[in-house]
């Protein structure tokens, strides 16, 4: 049993050693700029929308 563990995490290692492609900081930095931006536009569209439905929604049931 405990032979099966240990070979597990030796493969395990062996994967993200020396297999793995891991991204340049460079690359690491413009994909979470990337992610970052889309975020905060897709963000801007939900506001947008909610504005415009909560005022949509005080045309139809004035207060």
């Amino acid at each position: 049993m405990f032979h099966k563990i240990a070979n597990y995490c030796k493969v395990c290692y062996d994967e993200l050693a020396h297999k793995t492609t891991w991204p340049t900081r460079a690359e690491l930095t413009h994909t979470a700029m990337i992610v970052l931006s889309a975020s905060l536009v897709i963000a801007l569209v939900v506001f947008g929308m909610d504005s415009l439905f909560k005022w949509v929604m005080s045309m139809v049931y004035p207060a």
